[in-house]
C-alpha cells in the first residue's frame, strides 16, 4: 500500500485569518470583545527558563513556569477608544480578556464561531509611535495569566470584515 503524505494538501492560514478581540474584563456586562481597527501584526510568545545543574554526568535541565505574552501593532484610528480603554485599564491594572480566533477553522458549534483561545492578562507595555512620514503606530504587549483556554470563539459578521472583504450585493443596504 503506498503511502500518501498528507502535508502536501495542507492549507496555510494566512495572519490575516488569526485575529484577536479584546476587552477590559470589568466591561465584560456591558461591552463585546473587539479588534483593534487596522492591526498590522500580532503575536503570541510562549517561553520557559531552565535551570541548568551541574553533575558528574553532565547537566540537568529543570524546567521553570511557561510565561505568555501576546502583542499587537496596528495604525491608530481617528476616534479610537478601545486604545483609550486598553490605556486607562493599563493605568489602573485593570485585567484584560484576550480571544485568539482561527477564522480559517469554523467550529461545529455553528455560525460565527471559530476555532479559537481565551486568555487573561495585564497590559505590560503600550506605545505610540508617530514618524513625520507616516501613520500613527501603537504597539501593546499583554502580559498572560496561566496558559489559556482552548473553545469557540464567536467572531460576529463584522468583526470578519477586518480580516476579509465580506460580499456585499448591489441593492441598498440598511433603511
Amino acid at each position: 500500500m503506498k503511502k500518501l503524505d498528507l502535508q502536501l494538501f495542507a492549507e496555510a492560514v494566512q495572519g490575516k485569518r488569526l485575529v484577536y478581540l479584546y476587552r477590559v474584563l470589568s466591561k465584560a456586562g456591558t461591552t463585546a470583545g473587539a479588534t483593534l481597527a487596522f492591526t498590522t501584526e500580532n503575536e503570541r510568545t510562549k517561553s520557559k527558563d531552565a535551570d541548568t545543574t551541574e553533575t558528574k554526568d553532565g547537566s540537568i535541565r529543570t524546567p521553570g513556569a511557561a510565561e505568555m505574552e501576546i502583542t499587537a501593532t496596528s495604525i491608530l484610528s481617528v476616534g479610537d477608544t478601545l486604545i483609550d480603554d486598553l490605556e486607562k485599564a493599563m493605568d489602573k491594572d485593570e485585567l484584560i480578556e484576550i480571544w485568539e480566533a482561527n477564522l480559517s477553522e469554523p467550529a461545529d458549534a455553528g455560525d460565527n464561531k471559530f476555532k479559537g483561545m481565551y486568555f487573561q492578562g495585564y497590559i505590560t507595555e503600550l506605545s505610540k509611535s508617530s514618524p513625520s512620514d507616516g501613520f500613527v503606530e501603537v504597539s501593546l504587549t499583554f502580559g498572560i495569566n496561566g496558559s489559556g483556554a482552548a473553545g469557540d470563539v464567536t467572531v460576529t459578521t463584522e468583526q470578519q470584515e477586518v480580516a476579509n472583504y465580506v460580499f456585499k450585493d448591489t441593492t441598498k443596504q440598511g433603511a
